[in-house]
Formats: C-alpha cells, sequence, structure tokens
C-alpha cells in the first residue's frame, strides 16, 4: 500500500483519497487548538500562502491523543482555525496518531520516518514532509517551526520531482 491508496475523512466526515494530491509536495501535522504549539497554525499558513501556487498542500489533523484536549467537533475546530489563524489549508477529521485505532495514515507516516521512541508521536504539531512522488521525505518534532521547514520545501520545489 503506497500513500495515494489511503483514505482520510475531511471534518465534514466526507471521505478523501489521498491520490487527489498526486504530484503535489504535501506537509501532514496532528494538532490541537489547545496547546502551546497552536500558534503554528498561523506560521502554517504563511507557509500555505506563500508555496501553495509552487504545489504545496497541508493536511491538518486534530488529535486528541494528548493531555490538552481538542475544542468540541470538528466544527468547532474549523471554525477556531478559521477565525483565529485564517487557515485556508485541508483539514481532516479528528484522528488517533498512536495505539490500537491509530489511524492508517500515522501507521504510514511513522513506519517510513519512526523517529525516536518506537516511531511513536510524542505530541501534537508533529510534522511529516513528502515529495511531490508520495514520499516520506522528512518528519519534524513539535517544536520544528514551520520558517524552518521552508528550506526542505523550496528543495522540493527546485528538484522538480
Amino acid at each position: 500500500m503506497g500513500l495515494y491508496d489511503i483514505t482520510v475523512d475531511d471534518f465534514q466526515f466526507n471521505a478523501v483519497k489521498l491520490d487527489k494530491f498526486k504530484g503535489k509536495i504535501l506537509l501532514i501535522v496532528n494538532s490541537s487548538t489547545k496547546c502551546i504549539f497552536t500558534p503554528q497554525y498561523g506560521k502554517l499558513e504563511t507557509l500555505y500562502d506563500k508555496y501553495h501556487d509552487a504545489g504545496l498542500e497541508i493536511l491538518d489533523f486534530p488529535c486528541d491523543q494528548f493531555s490538552i484536549k481538542d475544542l468540541g467537533t470538528e466544527e468547532d475546530i474549523n471554525k477556531f482555525c478559521l477565525t483565529t489563524y485564517n487557515t485556508s489549508f485541508f483539514r481532516g477529521a479528528k484522528i488517533k496518531v498512536n495505539g490500537d485505532d491509530e489511524s492508517i495514515l500515522y501507521s504510514y507516516l511513522k513506519y517510513r520516518k519512526p523517529g525516536v521512541g518506537k516511531g511513536r508521536i510524542k505530541f501534537n504539531f508533529t510534522k511529516f514532509l513528502i515529495d511531490q512522488e508520495g514520499n516520506v521525505i522528512k518528519r519534524y518534532g513539535p517544536m520544528t517551526k514551520p520558517k524552518r521547514i521552508a528550506r526542505d520545501i523550496e528543495k522540493l520545489i527546485g528538484s522538480g520531482k
């Protein structure tokens, strides 16, 4: 199974097959609206605005698995992100990123870039960069600021993969 064979739900619970994003650079993020890293939403939107026309898509998946729970429903989360950070990138339904019920997307990502700690996602705003061919290129911890990821996105844009 490849990345483009995976189907996820958007925040309205519509099934979205990831092959919709073939040929795009993807930044996949697990997020929370009540977290020390929540302001990264604004920085992610800055990345999206700057590189979207060059092929960047950001896929945001709210996650309730850590000590800080997210705001209400998927619709509540989407409204918060729109009104507080003016985000315009893809938002998925809440998912689990660790454990028996984890999303197949995160099983796939962690298998390809396990990071430290047996592949577990340690906290919200862990990010995965995917190239235009669906290869998982890099995993970034929550403390990695989106501005730092810009250099890696530019390399992928420049490679024209």
